[in-house]
């Protein structure tokens, strides 16, 4: 069987493990409603361990009903989930996304939105479910943006109708994403040094106790150094 996902665990600089979470390509690609297979084994391997995940998306999308129980599994993990978008997340896919704690876009990474679609054959009547249903999955995906992003129900239809392509900036803006992964980068260096500070202080602080050294010319030295990091 071909999944649309793959785990791997990752080693952390603290020695821990970090469970990645990796969806790259089509959703549920071996058939339009086979969520009664790689959805159930999705999450058997999701509840298989616990702890914080990293999702790592870039998928064109797929099957809606897939991707909303994958949705689901992930807004019900115990744990932090942390999406991060590096190539795309469009149609299907950026339905996945809304479900991080946090959802971060690569500075060159895409976002779309569009209104779902569906073959019907048949008679009008047939044609007439077709729509009704169309319209009542367009209103189950505005749920997902609009608990994500706060934007009215009818702003994301008129978005979902002109087919939407974000790229980051624009869908930090609409609250679609809360950041790039570069301001990441630049959070954790800023927590990393904010730690480094901290710890050396409290050093500066012991030694004065032991040498009688005076506490305000240590923390001149001090910041000093941490410039130069």
């Amino acid at each position: 069987m071909n999944k649309f996902w793959n785990w791997k665990i990752n080693a952390k600089n603290d020695g821990g493990e970090e469970r990645v979470l990796e969806l790259d390509g089509v959703i549920a690609e071996e058939t339009w409603f086979d969520d009664d297979v790689t959805p159930k084994n999705f999450k058997r391997e999701l509840n298989s361990s616990d702890g914080d995940i990293t999702v790592w998306i870039n998928s064109p999308g797929g099957d809606c009903i897939a991707a909303s129980q994958i949705y689901t599994m992930l807004k019900e993990y115990p744990g932090k989930v942390s999406v991060k978008i590096d190539g795309m997340a469009a149609s299907a896919a950026s339905v996945v996304a809304m479900a991080g704690d946090s959802v971060l876009m690569a500075p060159t990474a895409m976002m779309m939105i569009h209104n779902p679609e569906t073959g019907a054959w048949g008679n009008h009547n047939e044609m007439q479910k077709a729509i009704e249903l169309l319209n009542e999955f367009k209103e189950s995906i505005i749920n997902a943006y609009e608990l994500k992003t706060g934007l009215s129900r009818a702003k994301l239809s008129r978005m979902m109708e002109a087919e939407t392509w974000m790229n980051a900036k624009k869908a930090v803006e609409l609250g679609f994403a809360d950041g790039m992964t570069t301001d990441a980068q630049i959070e954790a260096y800023a927590f990393s040094a904010g730690t480094v500070e901290h710890n050396l202080t409290n050093k500066v602080k012991n030694f004065n106790r032991k040498e009688g050294a005076r506490v305000s010319d240590l923390r001149s030295a001090l910041y000093k150094k941490l410039l130069e990091i």
